[in-house]
């Protein structure tokens, strides 16, 4: 009697999304990539993109886990698109440097979505101003400190949800 292997389980819905809203710069997407896969993330980016996805730097600053990355990569043609289908990704959570509530303080259900604007202008307005109440800001000691690094941002945010979450919390 030969016995097969039992059938493969399809994987669960991601929990957690993160969304780069026209990044500019492929490194911070290829770090943002890798941060994904490790906390277990599905990454969306939002055209415009300020570079092609073919281009060495991002494949680079995902390292050799940018092909683990791809396969489960959504790229949005635009942000009204991606804020179609927003309610049935998660409770989004917008980041901005100026926000006043504190990503700490704020509580990531599951699913979540982490939205993150370009580098060099962040999060367009209107969409600041019609999810204010769903924004929040990492705290910088520094006033004058514009902002911080997007992929620094996206790695801090993405494991104070797997903090939360660890810790039932």
């Amino acid at each position: 009697m030969s016995s097969s292997p039992p059938p493969s389980q399809p994987h669960p819905p991601p929990s957690l999304h993160v969304v780069l809203v026209a990044p500019e710069i492929p490194w911070n997407t290829g770090n943002a990539g890798r941060t994904c896969l490790a906390v277990g993330a599905q990454l969306h980016l939002v055209e415009p993109l300020g570079f092609s996805l073919d281009e060495r730097a991002v494949r680079r600053a995902g390292l050799d886990y940018w092909a683990r990355v791809v396969p489960n990569l959504h790229v949005w043609p635009t942000w009204a698109a991606l804020e179609q289908r927003l309610p049935e990704l998660g409770t989004p959570f917008f980041f901005a440097p100026r926000a006043a509530r504190d990503f700490q303080e704020a509580r990531y259900p599951a699913p979540t979505v982490l939205v993150f604007g370009c580098e060099s202008v962040g999060l367009p307005d209107d969409i600041l101003a019609k999810y204010a109440a769903k924004t929040v800001s990492i705290p910088m000691r520094d006033p004058e400190l514009r902002s911080l690094n997007l992929s620094t941002t996206v790695a801090v945010a993405a494991y104070e949800v797997w903090r939360q979450r660890a810790s039932g919390g």
